[in-house]
């Protein structure tokens, strides 16, 4: 892996960041309120739903606002790398994606808000980043650029939405990032990119054929002293269910040169496996959303995000450590939890892990350390 250390290299992982919709207005450059969904035409009106749930939310708030708590949890824990799936378009394209309901957006000037956290790499193979079409996409892909934010998953063409984003880690070696979507996740078969046209990387199911692509993909450069983290938007958005083909899926990548499978896609935690010394995330939840006060779905704890800090030995990438930090978004900003719901989660992740080859403990910081129990 390049490795000039034998500290471990830590990885903080999320599951769907979304800063647009109502999260962009209330960033200090809100962009077009304009929405296009059957219900709710005016991004605002989320803002006005959470603080009848919650309280008043500041306008033109501060760029770290919405990540509260997790700012000084993330200085404390100073991951090498922070990763997160950016679910939206970064764009003031008005070329919405017609008949598919939901579009997401923030305004370019906004992207203070995830440079405030020091994201960098953000995994776009996902059912929103083309939601303003191409030309979202592009602005999209050229914001984060300028930001000096790594990114992957969608591109111009197939290659480039497939090919890894390469981070240097400074005295420890390189992390490569590669990302895809699954037709499940909801992704329109129309964003696929193509040699000729711009899109994400999409794959139809975790199919025996997809793993081969994949694991060409991963053997295809001179990438075995680095360290490979795949990154998949598979799934609905609710249930627990690992189905089958899925779970060969993730195990097959992690024997075949993935040190971590970062699954997303689900609002709510899902089951984690540590399998041979390596960890499968099969759905991380959502981290960052304008959801509160919007009903249904409750008994999933949908507003529980989990902060992931992975340790993985430099020489062999497998997992030495591994801590979840459970956060709870109240007024678009994300807060510590009660003792009572870090216990919940910690019981779940048990029930989980029965099945799963790992067991949790919880830390009097109300945070929970994972172990394998292979």
């Amino acid at each position: 892996m390049n490795a000039r250390t034998s500290q471990p290299i830590r990885l903080f992982l999320c599951g769907d960041v979304m800063t647009g919709r109502g999260i962009d207005q209330i960033l200090p450059h809100p962009g077009n309120p304009v929405l296009y969904e059957p219900y709710v035409r005016d991004a605002r009106d989320y803002v006005r739903l959470a603080e009848r749930t919650h309280g008043p939310i500041p306008r033109k708030a501060a760029w770290d606002y919405v990540w509260g708590d997790a700012l000084p949890e993330l200085e404390r824990a100073a991951p090498d790398l922070r990763i997160i799936n950016l679910e939206t378009s970064i764009t003031n394209s008005d070329d919405y994606w017609p008949g598919k309901g939901i579009n997401y957006r923030m305004h370019p000037r906004n992207i203070g808000c995830l440079t405030a956290a020091r994201i960098g790499c953000c995994a776009l193979a996902n059912n929103h980043v083309l939601d303003w079409g191409c030309e979202g996409l592009a602005e999209t892909l050229r914001t984060l650029d300028a930001a000096g934010i790594a990114h992957c998953g969608a591109g111009a063409d197939l290659g480039r939405a497939s090919a890894p984003a390469v981070i240097e880690v400074s005295g420890k070696g390189r992390v490569l990032v590669f990302s895809l979507a699954m037709e499940s996740s909801g992704v329109p078969s129309q964003w696929a990119a193509t040699a000729k046209r711009p899109g994400v990387h999409l794959l139809s199911g975790p199919s025996k054929q997809s793993l081969q692509r994949i694991t060409r993909l991963i053997t295809s450069g001179n990438h075995s002293e680095d360290l490979i983290v795949v990154s998949i938007h598979w799934g609905g958005n609710w249930g627990h269910v690992i189905l089958p083909d899925e779970l060969a899926f993730a195990r097959g990548l992690l024997e075949n040169g993935a040190h971590i499978v970062h699954g997303h896609s689900s609002h709510h935690a899902k089951a984690i496996e540590i399998h041979d010394g390596r960890l499968a995330l099969f759905g991380c939840g959502d981290f960052i959303n304008d959801y509160e006060g919007i009903g249904g779905h409750e008994a999933y704890r949908g507003d529980l995000a989990l902060m992931i800090l992975a340790d993985l030995e430099p020489e062999s990438g497998s997992l030495s450590g591994l801590r979840i930090v459970p956060l709870q978004s109240r007024r678009f900003r994300l807060c510590r939890v009660s003792g009572a719901d870090a216990r919940w989660l910690c019981d779940l992740l048990n029930q989980w892990g029965a099945t799963h080859g790992m067991s949790a403990s919880l830390l009097p910081d109300q945070s929970l350390e994972l172990t394998s129990e292979v």
